[in-house]
């Protein structure tokens, strides 16, 4: 039988997402970024400011905007005004070349940018930039004879007439990470995303008490969801400058947080940074993750360091925050969790059919979060979404408690002599070896064995130097035939626009030094 979540009451008004804190607060802190501050009074303001801007430069409704900014709170202003405009929104990651640029660009039809002054070059290196039909803006700079966002928001003038706007209108476009393929543009409507925001309201008990610190990219579909959601709750919201683990603390410590929202990765460098300390983290309530598999050894670690559990949950750009884990139970650790408010979850063989509890099964959704498509990609459409249902390429197992536990992407999986073997397996392995900081695990075709199993491993600062063999012996004693077979020690790991490893990248690596050894 398919598992539902709570129900959802109603999406939330993404297009007039202040009305709560505006009429019960307006002259309190509604969203700090930096040294910028803004009231709920100015934070309106300066969204109904930029939506007339918007309508100044001839962008209708439906029309596609692309940003490129950095992550900064004017980017949400940016946002939300598009949304009461009508205008679809598309969020680049701040981190794309230009090439990546380009294709998103592209693909997405994208009629006009906002782009930040530091990545000026792009625009003379952009086969697609200066084509836009309706020019580029500058972010952070005026350049002569450019149009800019603080030009926008200072212009004054009369109010423009707001298009009504349909909840099945398309909201954003998110480009997926590209993981297994050419990234696709995913659809979410005023309807989704609306009910995405509502369901993270009711899965953390937001109230406007808290204040909320998303730790990542609010070009990221998770971050974005969960500033929106604290916004429209009227909680503070706190948007770090960057990602690294030293800046999260700072604001831990400036701005005491109750709710922490970030990826894997950043969760692991802030908790290993030397300056951490116990009462860094006492404001805190929750400490939410997901993006990425969390080890469990380092989940233990993180709750000896801090006196908190890291509660994890598991989403994807197409149906965001889907399965959350709600339970401080030390048996629930390592759970993705139950199924959220406004999905329904069902685990299935290849064949379609139901599984049973405690069997792997490959995990489908339905329910009014999930994105409404991939934008004109009908063959992508065909192959993920069925009868409502989307089929998410993950491998799940789910208890009898109705608790969900990842075991691995379909397109991830190796199979090595017939079995099958989860990357995150092997990588949590690793890295409970004392030495090792990151690990990323991929498969490498194998005349004999199928597939081989590759790790490629980050090292701990200040640390002793393992062999390989070492660590290779460390991960046998704990999973066994799964362990790599070969492991490559980097320097940096390579990680993704997302913030997850790139493996991607080291299927590149490896192919590379298969190819050198050839030819020695």
């Amino acid at each position: 039988m398919p598992i539902f979540g709570p129900r959802l009451s109603r999406p939330v008004n993404l297009g007039d997402l202040l009305s709560l804190p505006l009429n019960s607060r307006p002259d309190t802190k509604a969203l700090v970024s930096g040294s910028r501050e803004w009231t709920w009074r100015g934070l309106q303001r300066d969204i109904d400011a930029l939506a007339k801007g918007l309508i100044t430069m001839g962008l209708h409704k439906s029309d596609r905007v692309a940003t490129l900014m950095p992550n900064r709170g004017e980017i949400l202003v940016f946002y939300l005004a598009c949304l009461k405009v009508g205008l679809v929104v598309v969020p680049l990651n701040y981190r794309y070349t230009t090439l990546e640029i380009d294709y998103a660009l592209e693909k997405s039809g994208a009629v006009a940018l906002i782009i930040g002054a530091e990545r000026s070059e792009d625009i003379q290196d952009s086969k697609f930039i200066g084509k836009l039909k309706k020019g580029f803006l500058y972010f952070g700079g005026v350049f002569e004879d450019t149009r800019s966002y603080e030009g926008l928001i200072n212009a004054g003038g009369q109010p423009a007439e707001i298009p009504v706007s349909s909840i099945s209108d398309p909201a954003f476009l998110f480009f997926t990470s590209g993981s297994t393929g050419k990234p696709k543009a995913v659809v979410h409507s005023l309807l989704s995303f609306g009910s995405i925001v509502a369901g993270f309201v009711a899965a953390l008990k937001l109230t406007r008490d808290d204040i909320v610190l998303p730790g990542g990219s609010i070009a990221h579909v998770g971050s974005l969801s969960t500033a929106l959601a604290a916004l429209s709750v009227g909680a503070k919201t706190v948007i770090p400058q960057s990602f690294d683990g030293e800046e999260i603390l700072s604001i831990l410590r400036s701005s005491r947080p109750t709710i922490l929202v970030m990826v894997p990765a950043v969760f692991i460098a802030m908790e290993r940074n030397r300056g951490a300390r116990r009462e860094d983290f006492e404001s805190l309530r929750v400490c939410f993750t997901g993006g990425d598999k969390f080890p469990v050894n380092i989940a233990k670690e993180f709750t000896n360091k801090t006196g908190h559990i890291i509660q994890e949950g598991y989403g994807l750009t197409e149906a965001p925050d889907c399965l959350f884990n709600q339970s401080l139970s030390p048996d629930k650790s390592g759970s993705v969790g139950t199924v959220a408010p406004g999905y329904v979850a069902s685990l299935r063989d290849e064949k379609g059919q139901e599984v049973a509890p405690n069997v792997d099964g490959n995990l489908w959704l339905r329910g009014s979060p999930v994105m409404t498509g991939y934008w004109k990609n009908p063959q992508a459409n065909r192959e993920a979404l069925s009868d409502g249902w989307f089929d998410t390429g993950d491998v799940m197992r789910v208890d009898s408690d109705g608790c969900f536990w990842f075991r691995g992407r379909k397109k991830q999986i190796i199979v090595h002599d017939g079995s099958n073997i989860s990357p995150q397996e092997v990588e949590e392995a690793l890295m409970a070896h004392p030495s090792v900081n990151l690990a990323g695990v991929i498969g490498i075709r194998d005349d004999t064995h199928g597939e081989s199993v590759w790790a490629f491993i980050t090292l701990k600062k200040n640390v002793p130097m393992p062999s390989v063999s070492e660590v290779i012996r460390f991960a046998k004693k704990r999973i066994g035939y799964k362990a790599p077979e070969v492991v490559e020690i980097l320097a940096d790991m390579p990680i993704n626009p997302t913030g997850k490893i790139d493996r991607v990248a080291l299927k590149r690596l490896a192919e590379a030094q298969l190819v050198q050894g050839k030819e020695k």
